[in-house]
């Protein structure tokens, strides 16, 4: 059910978004949607493929065909969310070719943007990837750029410079296969050589791969003009709807070999690499280039030690079919540009310096400034060619808001901190316990609510701080980007319990309590959020979930909707996200809260009197209705948006608290 007005612009006021009435806006939103990463209808992982068709794959009814717009934006709109990270991805754009552009998935996604305005979503667009490439392990970039770089993608997966489920996953057995394609895994591939490779090029080739020419550019200009050149296949054709806010820069990009010396392997936190090591293979450049040539190499695992720490428990032997993932007479751009020498006999390699990637004539590098930055610009120019006022959503590698680095110096105005943050326990044992929890940062256990809550406090406080500095230091919105929990928590027992019958909310309380620790957080800090993520595909299946990866994130599932006439049918964990929040203030907040057990909604605010506030209040949380308690102003309530109205007259400080009704027994 669409709302009765069209939404207002949004802008940036120092850590706010405001509207043209000049109230601060709260964007709660969600991914939209976590298919979008793959061709339509059969182009999930859970599908076997050798990829040899990606010049001729389709994207368009990603997320859902456009005849079904209605139905799950009219669900998102009785969700009470108002804003869409919306994905597409570089493939989906321009994977025939360069600069050939698939003009019929251009129109559809326009529709889809336009569509979204009917009901209330406000939508930035999100270039999504996730380690490089659909050949490479994950999503984002087109298959012929590996060409354009030297590299044979047919050749990665016996060398083993990728980790790719299609390649790995026994599709006669099916069902969930740790032994072969564990959970999470695919996030490893960062530290393997194809994305070592492709980071490096695309931020930096014109420092570290100076005579690798593409089309008369070097292959760090040609790769950003094709990326940005998708981009602005979008732009042009949105940029006459206002409810459109901006673009995102690019989704959890990789560091490449940047910054790294050639031979140190990460096990722990050292005087070279302060930082906690991430699990899996601790590969060094080294590792990356001589795999990348054919060799063999023994390479640590980092894991969980007895005594809880992460470091050195295991070894892994990897490229013993000694495969080159080099097309055969390509040049490797590095070793051209003297970092090593290569024996093309044995696929050896010899260090010629140490220093190649930290240090370009006598100045040691820094990937954000030196390259995230000018990245962030680049595309902040190309947007706004069409719509000056474009927000610019930037993020950093995944990992930069936990270690405490901030934007660079040089980032471009307007300019929201859209930082990702995970509770990362829970994202890879997909479980959530209570009331202790692991801290795995600290190694120690966290004990009781209130202990556990101030980890998220303090998590996402740690991300929001990195926004004061932003936009010429007026300070900047900070909206995470991504986050968000597994809902087959202990190998989809919620699933098993609704499939036997019970439909109630007992089986969602630990995926209920996850999100009710997160939400608290973020209500607590005034920050905006896009939950990832709402999947129309997902399936209730350990081997397809979100049609990517195994991951199964999606707040709706069609294999839950028991009654398609009710848009609560489907939803997962529902009572973990769905909830109050003050959407729109005429005036500053000072105190927010809601008790998810007692259902309890608690406000304080100083109002200045200019406009009504808006307050989403959900109908289906009170469906008894809810007594109010209100000072300073009066309250009217909109049943069609589920939107309380809050009216005072002049400044003055406003306090509400909401409870459930209970009819006087008396």
């Amino acid at each position: 059910m669409s709302g009765p007005e069209p939404l207002k612009p949004l802008h940036i006021d120092g850590s706010h978004f405001v509207d043209e009435a000049g109230r601060k806006v709260i964007l709660r939103g969600v991914n939209l949607g976590g298919d979008c990463k793959l061709p339509y209808p059969d182009g999930g992982t859970h599908f076997p493929t050798d990829f040899q068709d990606y010049k001729t794959v389709s994207f368009i009814g990603r997320p859902f065909p456009i005849e079904e717009a209605d139905e799950h934006f009219s669900r998102l709109q009785n969700w009470g969310f108002n804003c869409l990270r919306l994905l597409t991805t570089w493939e989906a754009v321009e994977h025939a070719g360069p600069q050939e552009y698939d003009d019929a998935y251009l129109d559809y996604y326009a529709d889809l943007c336009a569509k979204a305005a009917d009901y209330g979503l406000y939508v930035f667009v999100d270039f999504h990837q996730d380690v490089w490439s659909r050949m490479s392990g994950g999503s984002g970039a087109p298959a012929w750029c590996f060409e354009k770089a030297g590299l044979d993608m047919t050749r990665f997966h016996a060398s083993d410079a990728a980790h790719v489920m299609q390649h790995n996953y026994d599709f006669e057995k099916g069902g969930r296969q740790e032994e072969n394609y564990p959970q999470m895994s695919w996030s490893q591939n960062y530290s393997r050589p194809v994305n070592g490779v492709m980071w490096t090029l695309f931020f930096a080739g014109r420092d570290f791969a100076p005579g690798l020419e593409v089309d008369g550019q070097n292959i760090q200009d040609y790769l950003q003009a094709h990326y940005i050149g998708a981009m602005m296949q979008i732009a042009k054709r949105v940029k006459d709807m206002p409810h459109v806010i901006g673009f995102d820069t690019l989704n959890e990009p990789g560091r490449g070999f940047i910054g790294q010396s050639m031979s140190y392997q990460h096990l722990g936190p050292t005087e070279e690499d302060p930082e906690i090591a991430r699990p899996g293979l601790a590969w060094s450049v080294l590792d990356n280039v001589a795999v990348s040539h054919g060799c063999t190499r023994t390479i640590p695992i980092v894991g969980l030690k007895d005594d809880l720490s992460l470091g050195k428990t295991d070894e892994d032997t990897l490229n013993t079919n000694k495969v080159s993932i080099w097309y055969d007479g390509a040049v490797d751009p590095f070793e051209a540009a003297g970092a090593y020498v290569v024996d093309p006999a044995t696929g050896g390699v010899e260090v010629t310096r140490e220093d190649f990637f930290q240090n370009v004539d006598g100045r040691v590098v820094n990937l954000e400034e030196d390259y995230m930055g000018p990245f962030f610009c680049r595309v902040a120019e190309a947007v706004r060619a069409y719509k000056s006022d474009w927000m610019v959503f930037a993020e950093l590698d995944p990992l930069s808001g936990l270690t405490g680095e901030g934007f660079p110096k040089g980032s471009p105005s307007n300019l929201v901190n859209a930082s990702h943050w995970y509770d990362v326990v829970t994202l890879f044992t997909k479980t959530f316990d209570f009331p202790d929890r692991f801290n795995i940062f600290t190694g120690k256990m966290m004990q009781g609510r209130e202990e556990i809550q101030n980890f998220y406090d303090e998590s996402l406080r740690q991300i929001q701080a990195a926004s004061v500095d932003l936009n010429e230091g007026k300070g900047a919105p900070t909206l995470i980007g991504e986050c968000g929990i597994p809902f087959d928590f202990e190998g989809g027992a919620a699933y098993h319990a609704f499939g036997e019958g019970d439909h109630s909310d007992g089986p969602w309380e630990r995926q209920n309590l996850a999100q009710e620790f997160l939400y608290n957080a973020l209500d607590t800090l005034g920050i905006s959020s896009t939950q990832w993520n709402y999947t129309a595909s997902n399936r209730n299946d350990l081997a397809i979930g979100d049609g990517w990866n195994q991951e199964d994130l999606s707040i709706f599932s069609r294999d839950q909707q028991v009654d398609p006439a009710d848009l609560n049918s489907g939803g997962r964990g529902l009572k973990g996200f769905l909830r109050p929040y003050p959407r729109a203030i005429s005036g500053l907040v000072d105190e927010v809260s809601y008790n998810r057990e007692a259902r309890t909604f608690s406000l304080k605010f100083h109002s200045d009197g200019k406009e009504d506030s808006e307050i989403f209040m959900p109908r289906s949380l009170f469906p008894e209705g809810y007594s109010i308690e209100l000072k300073g102003a009066e309250a009217i309530y909109e049943d069609q948006r589920q939107l309380l109205h809050v009216r005072s007259d002049g400044a003055s400080d406003v306090v509400m608290f909401v409870e459930p009704y209970v009819e006087d027994e008396a």
